[in-house]
């Protein structure tokens, strides 16, 4: 919950840098976040638990565009982390790889370790 949080205090600060929990647990509270919220949604609106229909879309859209700024800001903060910079989420394969990849020791081009900071 603090990562998520975290995330959410720099809703769009896309300077500075991310450790892989931050990245990863921001994602897997998203995941369930939004798991969940279909399947209210889908249940309040008849759909059977998963499904959205029509009638629940639009609010659906809304809360995507709500958690993307956040995501991206904190995927190009991970970026940062290992040294590259934010567009290299353009590129799936290999972001995917560099958001495994444990960041870079000590201070880089974007700024402190964030392994430092919380120690």
């Amino acid at each position: 919950m603090n990562y998520f949080l975290k995330c959410f205090r720099n809703y769009a600060n896309f300077k500075g840098r991310a450790r892989r929990s931050e990245y990863w647990y921001f994602q897997l509270f998203l995941f369930l976040a939004v798991f969940l919220f279909k399947f209210f949604i889908g249940l309040l609106f008849g759909g059977g638990g998963v499904r959205i229909n029509m009638g629940s879309s639009e609010l659906f859209v809304v809360v995507i565009f709500g958690i993307l700024i956040p995501s991206l800001a904190v995927g190009a903060r991970r970026m940062h982390d290992v040294g590259k910079s934010g567009w290299f989420l353009l590129i799936p394969i290999y972001s995917l790889v560099l958001l495994c990849t444990e960041g870079d020791v000590g201070e880089n081009e974007y700024g402190p370790d964030p392994k430092e900071e919380e120690f």
